[in-house]
């Protein structure tokens, strides 16, 4: 499943990274990114995860 974060809408919560930093990372900015733009599909329940926890909605499926 890939996705991408709606920078204007991150507020640099982190929680993505804590439930799956094979595909996000808080960088020095305060923002969170894509640092796997193609993962794997067992990781399809972490991304889940992340999407539904994100406090501001910023992370969207990418299709």
């Amino acid at each position: 499943m890939k996705t991408k974060i709606i920078h204007d809408e991150c507020i640099g919560d982190g929680i993505c990274e804590e439930i799956c930093p094979e595909v996000y990372e808080l960088r020095d900015d305060g923002l969170a990114y894509v640092i796997n733009e193609d993962p794997d599909d067992s990781l399809d329940g972490k991304i889940e995860e992340a999407i539904e926890e994100c406090p501001t909605s910023a992370i969207v499926v990418d299709e």
